[in-house]
């Protein structure tokens, strides 16, 4: 995830950074000199997990629960529920250079890219959804809204909440 965060996509990235030892402090490890982080093969039985566990992807995700997760580091992040809170929802393009998955021009942005949504309340990320450009720009919008509504209303029942579109 730093190495990401940090702008390293690419896995093959990753088996230089697995030795790095700034990122081995930011992952809690206190050991030198030895690979103790996650390189690009583990990271692509990773990224290819969909959930179950089987003889090649032994590293899996629950999607549900990484959508819960992010919400909820929001609501844990509060101390008091607020009175108001104001949802930005937003897409942008991430451009693609090669042969990717459902890879398709949009016209405008003028290239080939993807078209993330993502749903911020301030600085907290609530939802980042990877999504193909070749559909409409609030296309799955209205499932992840209702998503997390739902889940902020279990704690916080009498929070206004507003919705600010930013679709282009």
């Amino acid at each position: 995830m730093y190495g990401s965060a940090l702008g390293y996509e690419d896995l093959n990235d990753h088996d230089l950074l697995r030795q790095d030892p700034w990122l081995a402090v930011l992952a809690g490890k206190s050991e030198a000199g030895v690979d103790l982080l996650a390189g690009e093969s583990r990271l692509n039985r990773m990224e290819l997990g969909t959930g179950t566990p089987s003889r090649y992807k032994k590293i899996t995700f629950w999607r549900d629960s990484v959508d819960e997760l992010l919400v909820d580091l929001f609501l844990e992040a509060h101390p008091v529920a607020p009175p108001q809170i104001v949802l930005d929802i937003d897409t942008t393009d991430l451009a693609l250079h090669g042969h990717q998955e459902e890879k398709f021009y949009h016209g405008y942005y003028q290239h080939y890219c993807y078209l993330p949504l993502y749903i911020f309340c301030g600085d907290h990320v609530l939802c980042a959804r990877l999504r193909p450009s070749s559909i409409g720009p609030a296309v799955g919008s209205r499932r992840e809204v209702e998503r997390i509504v739902q889940q902020i209303r279990q704690r916080w029942f009498q929070t206004r909440t507003v919705l600010r579109y930013t679709l282009s």
